[in-house]
């Protein structure tokens, strides 16, 4: 199974535009999206950047993983909602990277799942999710209440 983006910086005639990190992203499943660098390095703030489509994609992985789960243990899901959110800093080897990622997801379930079983449930997910499996670094999930 392989997996395919094209992406495209259409550089202009103006030295301004030779500047700009404002792209265009197209993804094998026929979707676009806007993208640009995070505004701290010269981007773009309302286009997608990597740093967001790193997270969402790790975010969104941990999610159908968990949904997975619980629908082979034939558990009623309600609701899940994540507020994930990731930090930018400099690795052992002095690199700019994201060091450290915070995945908080709020489930609510009929009936509702105890805390012990969402921790084990989302340990499971986070075992499964390849896009985790793909990341050298620690990822923290905190769950939240529902």
């Amino acid at each position: 199974m392989s997996f395919s983006v094209n992406i495209s910086w259409p550089a202009q005639d103006s030295a301004t535009n030779l500047r700009s990190t404002d792209h265009q992203l197209g993804f094998g499943s026929g979707q676009h999206l806007q993208g640009s660098a995070a505004a701290e390095y010269r981007g773009n703030d309302t286009r997608v950047n990597p740093e967001e489509s790193l997270l969402s994609a790790l975010a969104a992985c941990h999610m159908l993983s968990f949904l997975t789960i619980v629908q082979k243990k034939r558990l009623t899901l309600i609701s899940y909602h994540d507020e994930a959110s990731a930090e930018l800093g400099t690795n052992a080897q002095g690199r700019t990277a994201i060091t450290h990622i915070s995945l908080r997801p709020k489930v609510q379930s009929v009936p509702p799942l105890n805390d012990e079983q969402l921790t084990k449930l989302h340990a499971l997910a986070h075992k499964h999710c390849f896009i985790a499996n793909s990341l050298a670094k620690e990822i923290a999930i905190e769950i939240i209440p529902g």
